[in-house]
């Protein structure tokens, strides 16, 4: 089992959109058994995936270890996809690490449901917090969506410079362009700077997903963005299948 973080320390540079996608192309293209957890209050890649279903437990309990997380964990419409959802009681979710003073719970409670998953996807919250020295340690691989823009990559800049100031090892960072729109002088240069990295277009098809309530792949599977989404995963599946 390989635990992917989508994770920067900067909010609306898609890594919900990011994050639901793969877990389909994951569950879909590579068929794999696989979780999304979404650990981000505002609970988009739950908006996308979940299908309007709210559960009575608050999210933040599996972390105080009142319920184990498989009983919320609930299917998706795609197959092999399952979620496990968040919701605003997340908002509590870095003072309660804090006050438990347990580094490693995060990666603990991935460990109670790993036999049952080939992949899982984390949606991680933005910041720098108690919540992202979890990820960091709970994480096999990071994956860190960047807009070709100097705020967005200094964003990057921060997150490699606050793990590596982190005791023990990390997980790999791997940067991926996002939102991507070669008309704009801005991004030509930033991907001309770094043309190994993966690339994922601004596109219509991928603010559709919010109307559509569904991955990309779903409902426009030869789009450019389906086809960007794939390509990269087919790319993370070699790494994670390597290990």
């Amino acid at each position: 089992m390989t635990t992917i973080a989508v994770y920067s320390s900067k909010g609306g540079v898609g890594k919900s959109t990011l994050a639901v996608n793969l877990a389909w192309a994951a569950a879909t293209l590579s068929s794999r058994r696989t979780l999304l957890w979404d650990l981000d209050a505002q609970g988009a890649a739950t908006y996308i995936l979940g299908g309007g279903k709210a559960t009575r437990t608050p999210a933040h309990r599996i972390f105080a270890k009142d319920v184990p997380p498989d009983e919320l964990i609930r299917p998706t419409a795609v197959e092999r996809l399952e979620l496990l959802p968040a919701d605003a009681s997340l908002r509590k979710l870095d003072r309660l690490f804090f006050d438990l003073g347990k580094k490693r719970r995060l990666q603990r409670l991935i460990e109670t449901v790993a036999k049952n998953y080939d992949r899982i996807l984390l949606d991680c919250p933005p910041g720098l917090t108690e919540t992202s020295e979890q990820i960091l340690q709970a994480a096999d691989l990071i994956l860190a969506p960047v807009i070709p823009s100097p705020l967005s990559q200094r964003a990057l800049d921060e997150v490699v410079a606050y793990a590596g100031r982190q005791s023990g090892r990390h997980a790999p960072i791997l940067p991926i362009f996002s939102m991507v729109d070669r008309r704009r002088a801005l991004h030509r240069e930033a991907l001309d700077q770094r043309p190994d990295w993966p690339v994922i277009p601004m596109a219509s098809a991928i603010e559709q997903m919010a109307s559509e309530r569904a991955p990309v792949g779903v409902f426009a599977p030869r789009s450019p963005a389906a086809e960007a989404f794939a390509r990269l995963w087919r790319g993370i599946e070699k790494k994670a299948a390597a290990r």
